[in-house]
């Protein structure tokens, strides 16, 4: 049996608790959040013990932490981890601050700390079946990506203040899934970003509306449309163009009842938010956390794959600020 400790009670900490509780081979030993309430509500749905921060790794019966608290305690938690000796699964992003996410990453890789980072994209089944096509050859030569990302709603201001801004806080699950798909790096990022839907989105400084062209060194496209607003709900879909056939990953309804009348043929909606559509991946994630623990199998995001997607964010946001595409430095 595996034990876990699970950093953050909040609604992806939720998520990850109880998937980890229904894992045939996995303890939840502690739950380590601040705040009462949810804290104790889930450790209580999980069996958890809650305790502080200190008590879980200085534990060595701890094999595992699940860092799913807030963003300004994600680069001390995978630090501390990386000392204590325990395998990670980290939410993104490691940091705000891109040196920090620098100093982390070289830090846990040179500890050589197992490390899944939280893209949980790479873990969806159709996601998983569109990357298995293009790397075994069916589809042909990946040439065009082209990828949908809105959320049914804006979020509230306070939020919008701590995220770190759209790229970094949403479409930095488009930048990793760029980089998935294409199995190399991006050499230029050009973005377009305004805030057209919630004006206290502008006025927290950030905006709520983006479109972005990635080139990779290959010179293949990717295009990105992101927006924190689809009139209809959660907006996830993916076209990839490739020499054989053409994937689509479109959204995945609420159920699959289409109802005829006289007005016409009517469709469920999609599924209402991130953690519905992305569940299976989810539990997948968790999963591979296991694996990872037991067999040293190496997740499908790691470390790398975080700073990486990171990078791209950050070069969105300048990009956006100057007008002007940005060269990403590649290594040869």
């Amino acid at each position: 049996m595996i034990d876990l400790a699970i950093f953050g009670a909040g609604r992806i900490g939720h998520v990850h608790a109880l998937n980890a509780a229904a894992h045939s081979r996995v303890r939840v030993k502690y739950i380590v959040d601040p705040l009462p309430g949810a804290r104790d509500a889930l450790a209580a749905q999980t069996g958890a013990e809650v305790v502080d921060a200190d008590r879980a790794f200085a534990d060595s019966a701890v094999a595992g932490v699940v860092i799913a608290s807030s963003t300004d305690t994600h680069a001390d938690f995978l630090l501390r981890a990386a000392q204590a000796g325990k395998a990670v699964f980290c939410e993104k992003p490691v940091s705000l601050d891109f040196q920090t996410v620098q100093q982390v990453a070289a830090a846990v890789e040179a500890a050589g700390t197992p490390c899944l980072m939280g893209f949980q994209r790479r873990y969806d089944p159709d996601f998983r079946m569109v990357r298995d096509r293009i790397a075994g050859g069916e589809a042909g030569r990946l040439e065009h990506v082209v990828m949908h990302t809105r959320d049914p709603s804006p979020p509230p201001r306070a939020y919008v203040e701590r995220s770190g801004g759209m790229f970094i806080d949403q479409a930095i699950h488009d930048f990793d899934m760029a980089r998935y798909l294409l199995g190399e790096e991006i050499a230029t990022v050009y973005a377009v970003g305004r805030c057209l839907i919630d004006p206290e989105i502008g006025a927290a400084g950030d905006i709520d509306t983006a479109m972005i062209t990635l080139t990779s060194v290959s010179g293949r496209l990717v295009q990105m449309v992101n927006c924190r607003r689809a009139p209809f709900g959660y907006d996830q879909r993916l076209e990839a163009i490739c020499a054989n056939e053409v994937l689509y990953v479109e959204n995945r309804p609420r159920h699959g009842v289409t109802f005829a009348d006289a007005q016409g043929f009517h469709h469920a909606p999609p599924l209402n938010y991130f953690m519905e559509r992305f569940a299976a991946a989810y539990r997948d994630e968790m999963a591979a956390f296991v694996d990872l623990i037991e067999t040293g199998t190496q997740p499908l995001a790691g470390m790398r794959d975080g700073l990486e997607a990171q990078r791209l964010a950050e070069a969105a946001t300048a990009s956006m600020r100057t007008g002007q595409a940005v060269r990403m430095e590649v290594a040869a």
